[in-house]
């Protein structure tokens, strides 16, 4: 897809499952079940929809999935699919070989973000982009070498402790820009410092201007303000902060990616009354410019 001087293709790491309940918080299955149905042991789909950026020289990737380096138990407990075509073969099929990536940007440091970040080689967890600068934010680095015990199993220290080994982590603060219209903006409420991705390909031009929600609308569902996860720490921040940024989406007709949604990774925010939004789905291919 493009997006004014932006081209974006999504890459993903196959599919995983998570409880449903925790996935909708306070909103009764009933309501749930609809749009994601659940298999026996209350689980539903989830999609790993990482975002390739290619804009000139530079090839950024934000967010990793899941990556290859776990155990029977943890692919049985998450339901993934060991047939599934990997992120790394995802990009090839792409067009794109790994030593191509020249930036990693992570919206955060849980697992199902940041997986590929590394992986095994010759006995040694090596970064998995030779050439690229990996994009992390400085407080949730902090949090994860130090996560409390709400938190600690979404983290997994050799998905980033390698990069700091290899000298290839870049920290930054509230916001960084690694390449010219691909912002981080920190957006707490997931966790204290997970951050979207904003999209500007052409810059101040209608339409050509996008998000990549990762965990504050993480699918299309949870469009809706009160559908929140209760793997979130700050809900009622997460509530503020989908007030603030979902109607700049809409007003701006902003391309939304979706990265846990199996079935909608891009789509487009419909306001049906005010304070209710829908996801209209935006099929590849489709060119917006400017």
């Amino acid at each position: 897809m493009e997006l004014g001087d932006l081209t974006l293709t999504r890459v993903s790491d196959g599919e995983f499952r998570l409880d449903g309940g925790a996935m909708f918080g306070v909103v009764p299955r009933v309501m749930w079940e609809k749009p994601c149905p659940p298999d026996v042991r209350n689980r539903i789909r989830m999609g790993t929809n990482c975002l390739l950026v290619a804009r000139g020289s530079d090839l950024l990737l934000v967010d990793t999935g899941i990556g290859d380096k776990h155990d029977a138990r943890f692919l049985e407990t998450y339901g993934t699919d060991p047939r599934a075509v990997r992120l790394p073969e995802a990009i090839r099929r792409a067009g794109y070989e790994l030593g191509d990536v020249t930036h990693v940007l992570l919206s955060h440091l849980h697992f199902d973000h940041c997986g590929w970040n590394t992986r095994e080689q010759g006995g040694r967890i090596v970064p998995t982009f030779p050439k690229a600068r990996y994009w992390l934010q400085r407080g949730e680095v902090e949090h994860a070498r130090r996560p409390n015990e709400r938190d600690r199993a979404s983290y997994f220290p050799e998905n980033w402790e390698p990069l700091f080994e290899a000298g290839v982590a870049e920290l930054f603060g509230d916001e960084a820009e690694p390449i010219p219209g691909v912002k981080a903006v920190r957006t707490p409420g997931h966790n204290a410092d997970m951050c979207i991705v904003l999209l500007d390909g052409a810059k101040g031009s209608h339409g050509a201007k996008g998000v990549f929600w990762a965990d504050l609308v993480p699918m299309t569902p949870h469009v809706a303000y009160p559908w929140i996860m209760s793997y979130d720490l700050y809900p009622l921040t997460t509530l503020d902060n989908k007030k603030l940024w979902l109607p700049r989406a809409v007003e701006g007709d902003w391309l939304c990616v979706f990265e846990h949604d199996p079935d909608v990774p891009f789509g487009r925010l419909m306001e049906e009354k005010p304070g209710r939004y829908r996801a209209q789905p935006v099929e590849a291919p489709a060119t917006v410019r400017t």
